[in-house]
């Protein structure tokens, strides 16, 4: 299967370099100049994207508005995001990776590091998964990824799915830290353990009741115990 790739870039020479190293790798690719036209492409039900780039700093709509746009929509809400930018503070990425980005590469970069991230990121996305986990207040079902806790859909990033399944799938182990980093964000991530504790609470957050499933490992890490 080829893969294909949405760059919504607006500096030509970056989203050049990138097309053309993609291609090469056997990858398709488009360009997209701003966010509103990365929007269009992206919700082209007839060519959908494997994986998306997105610049942050883009004329008219923002990278981070953009992604929350495309987070909210059925088409792309799963779809892998990698945010390519110059922003490299700390609450940047974190504000990043909140948003709903998959992955965070700043400016300027290696093309060898950035596929070798998007590969990455497509292998997590199509990893083989059980059909299904259910307990008495909640159910995970993996193809769909769809969560219901307590009889309520939980609305989950890719990045939080994939935590929250890797932790199912490891139930009553206990998932260390680098462990959960290097299954769910890849063995080439080299950021701050912190960026795993943002998405666990956030995760927690957002299934309510049920919150207390990932049990904290004092000093190690997580584990999932089911929601009782």
């Amino acid at each position: 299967m080829q893969h294909s790739i949405l760059i919504i870039e607006d500096d030509a020479d970056i989203a050049e370099s990138l097309h053309y190293n993609f291609k090469r790798e056997g990858f398709r690719s488009t360009i997209a100049e701003s966010a509103e036209k990365g929007l269009r492409v992206a919700l082209d039900g007839k060519t959908p994207p494997s994986i998306i780039i997105l610049d942050l700093m883009l004329p008219g709509m923002s990278g981070m508005e953009l992604c929350r746009r495309l987070r909210r929509e059925p088409t792309t809400e799963h779809t892998p995001i990698i945010m390519l930018t110059a922003k490299a503070a700390e609450t940047d990425k974190i504000a990043g990776l909140e948003t709903g980005a998959d992955d965070y590469i700043v400016k300027p970069f290696s093309v060898k590091e950035v596929i070798a991230r998007v590969r990455a990121v497509l292998r997590r996305a199509e990893k083989e998964t059980p059909p299904r986990y259910q307990d008495e207040r909640m159910s995970v079902d993996f193809e769909d990824m769809r969560v219901v806790s307590d009889g309520n859909d939980v609305k989950l990033t890719r990045k939080e799915f994939s935590l929250l399944e890797h932790l199912i799938k490891n139930s009553g182990r206990v998932a260390t830290r680098q462990q959960l980093l290097d299954n769910v964000w890849g063995y080439s991530y080299f950021g701050d353990t912190r960026t795993l504790d943002v998405h666990i609470r956030r995760l927690r957050q957002k299934m309510g009741d049920c919150g207390g499933c990932i049990e904290t490992v004092v000093g190690v890490g997580y584990r999932f115990i089911g929601c009782k």
